[in-house]
């Protein structure tokens, strides 16, 4: 059994959904993690979400868009009139799932599997993209890998590349095979982390590539302002995310996300309208910008 809040039920009208205090032991041993053997299922959807179409016929490529934040963010974009593009590494029972919930609202959704650390891949998934929908509107660069280590000295040479790689160097990748297709009033929506302001003393490289996300996103915003293409990003802080059991321990699992001034870790569906936001034309005065959505860490 775990733990309810005594609020559990914030931001329904209902009593289906609650939203977990603290979670039971687990841990996976792949990265970026199974979303489909959590305990419990992260909450990517919120029931009582009432749809205003900003995205009408919008098209969005979303890295690591098949679980935890990707889908929560594939599922209300759809929702909001988006066709979508997945691009995953392999977890294919996750992402096959998100594309039935993405075209249970009526929008198409194309599932890319491989690895964003080959460059090839970005193109291939823009050219596939192209020749499916015809356009690109939104590009969501969210992929990422954390390997926690109790010192520097434990992380290999090996890590250290895998660790930006995938966290880094893919947004960079899939942004300039985008670019070329970006209209004025499109969007780029970037995945940092609080630990990126806030750092953290177990995940040294994961961390920096955060923060290299953070400028990423200021300098590209400034290097495409002329062209009216907007670049922001979001810092999730604790989210109750496939990567969270495939990364620590299952100590650090059952405490996860109480350190927060909320006292709980996030569901990805309470972080994904900051996403909608920047996608959409509410934000057509706003680049640049990192939106925090933390459960009340000052960064």
């Amino acid at each position: 059994m775990f733990n309810y809040p005594e609020y559990p039920y914030i931001g329904f009208k209902d009593e289906t959904t609650k939203i977990p205090l603290t979670f039971p032991r687990q841990h996976q041993d792949t990265q970026p993690g199974i979303e489909h053997i959590m305990e419990p299922l992260p909450i990517f959807e919120n029931p009582n979400w009432t749809s205003s179409y900003k995205l009408q016929d919008k098209v969005v490529i979303i890295s690591g868009g098949d679980s935890g934040i990707g889908r929560a963010v594939s599922v209300l974009f759809a929702k909001e009139g988006a066709d979508i593009v997945i691009s995953y590494l392999d977890e294919h029972e996750d992402a096959n799932y998100t594309k039935q919930l993405v075209e249970s609202y009526n929008r198409r959704c194309l599932l890319i599997s491989g690895d964003l650390r080959d460059e090839k891949l970005s193109d291939y998934i823009v050219q596939n993209t192209i020749d499916s929908f015809g356009k690109i509107d939104v590009l969501v660069n969210n992929c990422g890998v954390q390997f926690p280590q109790n010192s520097i000295l434990d992380i290999t040479r090996k890590q250290l590349f895998d660790t930006f790689e995938t966290n880094i160097f893919s947004f960079f990748y899939l942004t300039k095979a985008v670019l070329p297709y970006l209209e004025a009033n499109s969007s780029i929506i970037n995945t940092t982390s609080v630990t990126a302001y806030e750092g953290k003393k177990n995940l040294i490289d994961y961390s920096s590539t955060k923060g290299a996300i953070s400028v990423f996103t200021k300098s590209l915003a400034l290097s495409l302002a002329d062209q009216k293409i907007r670049v922001n990003a979001v810092a999730p802080g604790p989210i109750w995310t496939p990567l969270i059991p495939a990364s620590f321990s299952e100590d650090e699992v059952e405490i996860f996300g109480t350190d927060t001034p909320l006292k709980r870790a996030g569901q990805p569906f309470e972080v994904a309208p900051a996403y909608l936001y920047l996608a959409s034309d509410d934000s057509r005065y706003v680049t640049g910008q990192v939106i925090h959505v933390n459960g009340g860490s000052i960064v």
